[in-house]
């Protein structure tokens, strides 16, 4: 049982990193992901702020694996161009912008008046 059990974080863990290493989109979250948390700390967020943070920085991650994951099966199982696989591929990359779009603006509701009441 504990065997299965380390293999499918092994697994999970290899998913995050080929995603990493083969998305440039997944790049761009990490990166935004680790500006948000020095900035964090520069402004002193609150718990609640954090919690939010870091429900959306998992979220977001989560979002690309997600369609990573989509995007290969449909390759897989469909590697001739086809206007369905198009819409399924389209619509997951979708659902990562949406949810990327409304992360950052959570984000800019945070930080904005604690970057204004620095300089004001």
């Amino acid at each position: 049982m504990k065997k299965n059990i380390f293999k499918s974080f092994k697994y999970a863990a290899e998913g995050i990193v080929t995603t990493f290493r083969s998305e440039r989109n997944m790049k761009i979250h990490c990166v935004m992901m680790c500006l948000v948390i020095i900035a964090g700390f520069v402004f002193r967020i609150s718990i609640a702020e954090w919690v939010t943070c870091i429900i959306l920085f998992a979220a977001v991650i989560a979002a690309e694996l997600i369609n990573t994951a989509i995007e290969a099966v449909i390759d897989m199982v469909m590697p001739e161009k086809n206007i369905y696989a198009k819409t399924a591929k389209d619509a997951a990359a979708g659902a990562v912008l949406v949810l990327a779009a409304a992360s950052a603006v959570i984000g800019l509701i945070i930080f904005i008046p604690k970057f204004l009441s620095l300089i004001l």
